[in-house]
């Protein structure tokens, strides 16, 4: 099962509020998923951004490949860095 870890839609109309879930790729976008790991505001100024760094890590130790928003989120925490440490130190 190929897996991504993607925003999942929530909020009102023109008021979005983002999840962060890890969903089987073969889902649609705000259907079934696996686990959620964070969450994602951008209308907030300094876009709130929160998660779950240990299960974001782990997931992509096991094959979970970020969206493109999601890996820019990632990149701008940090995230990435961890993950390719992590890949390096094994």
């Amino acid at each position: 099962m190929a897996t991504k870890i993607r925003l999942k839609r929530m909020g009102s109309k023109k008021r979005p509020y983002y999840r962060v879930v890890v969903a089987d790729s073969r889902s649609p976008r705000d259907g079934r998923f696996i686990e959620e790991i964070g969450t994602y505001n951008p209308l907030v100024t300094d876009n709130s951004f929160t998660v779950k760094e240990d299960r974001a890590v782990k997931w992509m130790l096991d094959g979970a490949k970020p969206s493109d928003t999601v890996r820019n989120l990632f990149s701008t925490a940090g995230l990435m860095e961890k993950v390719h440490e992590a890949k390096n130190s094994k």
